[in-house]
């Protein structure tokens, strides 16, 4: 008998269904833990000002994070970043987007296999996935770890640098279709896979993407405080009408 593909939806993290960054709360309490040295602290908030302060894009702050992290990251135990994770996912794990929440509950209901995708490490998106979202795969930036569970500071895998290829690749290996398939994300490092899916939606964009999804006619959904807007509603569905 012939059987049916299930369909797929695609989610960034941070931006998009959580509504602070998991990377930034992570080396946050990194630093409390004394794990991070004292003056990371002072870094992380030095780039977080930057941006509140439009001296750089979300992307460059995003950017500036992953360093920050890779550099302090070498000689740490993987215990450690796993105790870390606990801490900030318990606290942090319900201040979500009310669009995504809602979005991500009515795909449950329609039984749509989920993934997320994010830059922030595996460990904090397992952990978030594990205690919130509950969706069927999450993939996160990995480092490497030696045979001694201390972390050597080299990247293994960042998925950000082409989430499109990453989708197309999970789709083929676990039989999926694109068809009515939905994506969100909020900067252009979520375009690969946005241009994949039948209904993209830029949410909350920034201005790289809003202008990526203007030229290509994707539903744009901005959410302040409880209200979400129809900034663009070019495709319609009854999932987000």
């Amino acid at each position: 008998m012939f059987k049916v593909k299930d369909k797929i939806a695609i989610f960034d993290i941070d931006g998009t269904i959580f509504r602070k960054n998991l990377h930034f709360e992570l080396i946050d309490e990194l630093v409390w833990m004394k794990v991070f040295p004292q003056f990371v602290r002072e870094e992380l908030t030095r780039l977080y000002s930057n941006w509140l302060e439009h001296k750089g894009t979300y992307e460059s702050y995003r950017s500036a994070l992953i360093t920050l992290y890779s550099k302090h990251i070498k000689g740490c135990r993987v215990e450690d970043i796993l105790k870390a994770s606990n801490i900030v996912v318990s606290f942090h794990k319900n201040r979500t987007y009310i669009f995504a929440e809602n979005l991500i509950k009515k795909l449950k209901e329609k039984k749509y296999h989920i993934i997320a995708i994010s830059g922030s490490p595996i460990e904090i998106v397992r952990e978030f996935n594990q205690k919130h979202l509950k969706f069927d795969q999450v993939f996160g930036s990995v480092y490497e770890i030696d045979e001694d569970g201390v972390y050597t500071g080299r990247e293994k895998f960042v998925p950000v640098e082409n989430k499109g290829e990453l989708v197309k690749q999970y789709i083929s290996e676990n039989d999926l279709t694109l068809e009515k398939s939905f994506g969100v994300g909020d900067t252009e490092s979520d375009a690969s896979f946005l241009e994949l899916v039948e209904y993209p939606i830029a949410f909350n964009p920034n201005q790289n993407l809003k202008k990526i999804a203007e030229e290509k006619k994707w539903n744009i959904k901005v959410e302040k405080k409880d209200v979400v807007y129809n900034v663009a509603n070019s495709l319609k569905s009854d999932l987000i009408a």
